[in-house]
């Protein structure tokens, strides 16, 4: 990515927010089980054990087996080589192989990189806009600095109050998997964390550099260090699981941000299992008392209303699909059948 100076993203953070300040318009089966976050030392895996070849071998206190993850390329759930457990220590120290592709995937950095791209060389690829912005070091340090700090102009009833709310939805995912997708500095992924509610959590971003802020925010919690709690680098229209496989996707402020919204929720659809839930928040492009000349305008983001949302999750498959609006404040859900 290009080097961008100060005062240039400065620029980009009061002229290309996250949000638009709108307040003058005011089960993959069998499934997979997890233990408790408590217990890190357990090995997140598939019922279903695996043979491997000879030659690839196993370590003192290192095991083989089939993983949670799945290759991004071929969705071939990865065989993974290190010590069991599902916390970042573990992780780190563990080497991901789809036998497949024959692509293999680390954690060179403090998350595990499961994008297509991943371990490539001459190829780099530059991402619309929105995307981009949030690579960059500046905006993730002040994600939760001020800047998620002025969604409240806009509606949003604040990060304690949409955790309860999600929690609300989630309640039939409670003891499963539980992916929090374009999570940021992972502001909900430590609070579901945190909750014991649920036997895994994964934090996924493709910013490289909000991951690293959310692990700053983790290392200073030893009690994060040690749970069920993993972070992840993938693209939210290549997700790294098997069909079927996830109990609870949560997006926080996430959907405008996305290039292809329906791209996006087919992918949560198809890893949700059967009865799992999606629940996410977004800024509403405008609402009923939005004068009409704002409603014809779209810029950096895609803004939809709450009929345009309701219907791609329809499209995609997903049911008793519900919402709660404030403001330009929406959060949904919806149910894979």
């Amino acid at each position: 990515m290009a080097i961008v100076s100060t005062s240039s993203l400065l620029h980009q953070y009061s002229s290309f927010p996250k949000c638009p300040n709108f307040s003058h318009y005011s089960r993959f089966r069998p499934r997979l089980h997890f233990s408790s976050l408590r217990l890190s030392s357990s090995a997140i895996r598939a019922t279903a054990a695996v043979a491997v070849e000879p030659d690839l071998g196993t370590q003192q206190n290192q095991k083989l087996e089939v993983d949670l993850f799945a290759c991004p390329v071929c969705y071939e759930p990865l065989i993974r080589k290190g010590p069991p457990g599902f916390n970042l220590p573990a992780i780190y120290r563990s080497g991901f192989k789809c036998k497949r592709c024959n692509k293999s995937y680390s954690s060179k950095d403090i998350y595990l990189d499961l994008t297509v791209t991943a371990g490539l060389k001459e190829y780099s690829e530059v991402k619309p806009t929105g995307t981009e912005l949030f690579r960059s070091p500046l905006v993730s340090f002040l994600y939760e600095r001020g800047w998620r700090q002025n969604f409240n102009r806009s509606g949003f009833p604040g990060p304690d109050e949409e955790f309860k709310m999600a929690q609300e939805y989630f309640k039939s995912a409670e003891g499963g998997l539980l992916v929090d997708v374009s999570c940021g500095s992972g502001l909900f992924s430590r609070k579901f964390a945190k909750s014991g509610a649920y036997s895994g959590v994964i934090a996924l971003d493709f910013s490289e550099n909000m991951l690293r802020q959310c692990y700053d925010f983790i290392k200073s919690d030893d009690t994060l260090l040690t749970t069920n709690l993993a972070l992840v680098r993938a693209d939210v229209s290549r997700l790294p699981f098997s069909s079927g496989s996830v109990d609870a996707v949560h997006a926080g402020a996430a959907l405008h941000c996305w290039p292809s919204p329906s791209n996006a929720i087919a992918e949560i659809t198809r890893i949700l299992r059967s009865g799992g839930v999606f629940a996410g928040t977004t800024f509403l492009r405008y609402n009923s008392s939005t004068p009409w000349i704002i409603r014809s305008l779209r810029g950096t983001y895609i803004y939809l209303t709450e009929e345009e949302i309701e219907d791609v999750c329809t499209s995609c498959g997903l049911t008793n699909y519900s919402s709660k609006v404030q403001q330009s404040f929406i959060m949904f859900s919806a149910q894979k059948p």
